[in-house]
């Protein structure tokens, strides 16, 4: 007999801020979120995978610490909504949304006024995307979270430290050690969301200096394939393609001393 997937447990957050608690299996919360079985498969706690934020066509796949979640144009799905840590992520992201919804109809409302009083035809208003709205309220909630394990470590290592210094003795020692290990492996864990940060910085300064660099280089060619008659055109033909390859090793030149110098300051890593 075919074996059938195991079921996990799910709740679904609709624009209007509805939750449902869900008990799907695998193939079921794929062909909902639109993802594929590996980008799922981050999402499961017992493979342990890093901290990641995945783009995809029509779904963002996220996993930071206890969230693991799947946001389409419509909805999201949060693993496991009994865990304490994921509560606290539900209720944000409903009370957000209702304040959004509530938002958008008194804006309604007033361009309904505006027009019957005016006859006026008034712009539509702005709404901020859905899945920027869900993954903002995460980042703020893996934030806080982060935030609030950094406090209790404070709070538990100056008495340790305290003790020490008045006492050494080696329950002190353990005491101290336990809590190095723990402000350790915290660290360990903001710096893995940090990379990702780092990355998207470090490409949008390559993509900035090559940007610089073409425009230089769309400059000069365009001053020199303008239909104008000027006189040192004349007889000079020849000079077109040299003009192109100066060009092209000044703009190489600028874009390597840029990045260059932000390895020097250490904006880029080596």
């Amino acid at each position: 007999m075919k074996k059938t997937a195991a079921t996990r447990s799910w709740i679904l957050i609709d624009r209007s801020g509805k939750s449902t608690i869900l008990d799907a299996n695998k193939y079921a919360i794929m062909q909902r979120g639109q993802i594929h079985a590996r980008d799922l498969r981050i999402l499961d706690p017992l493979l342990s995978y890093p901290s990641t934020i995945l783009g995809r066509e029509r779904a963002i796949v996220i996993n930071l610490e206890h969230i693991k979640a799947i946001i389409t144009a419509e909805e999201v799905l949060l693993r496991d909504p009994l865990d304490e840590n994921v509560t606290p992520v539900v209720e944000v992201l409903q009370r957000r949304l209702i304040q959004v919804n509530a938002l958008k109809e008194g804006q309604e409302e007033e361009k309904e006024h505006l027009m019957s009083q005016n006859d006026v035809q008034t712009s539509k208003p702005k709404d901020f995307p859905f899945e920027l709205l869900a993954l903002e309220v995460a980042l703020e909630a893996i934030c806080s979270f982060l935030y609030a394990r950094t406090r209790e470590l404070e709070t538990a290592a100056y008495p340790a430290l305290d003790e020490l210094t008045s006492k050494i003795s080696s329950r002190n020692l353990d005491r101290v050690r336990k809590l190095k290990s723990a402000m350790t492996r915290l660290t360990n864990r903001v710096q893995k969301l940090d990379h990702h940060r780092n990355q998207l910085i470090q490409l949008e300064l390559f993509l900035s200096s090559g940007t610089v660099c073409l425009s230089v280089y769309s400059l000069v060619a365009a001053i020199f394939g303008m239909n104008i008659p000027y006189t040192w055109k004349e007889g000079h033909a020849h000079m077109f393609k040299w003009v192109v390859i100066l060009t092209g090793i000044a703009c190489a030149s600028i874009f390597l001393s840029i990045i260059s110098y932000a390895r020097h300051r250490g904006l880029v890593g080596s």
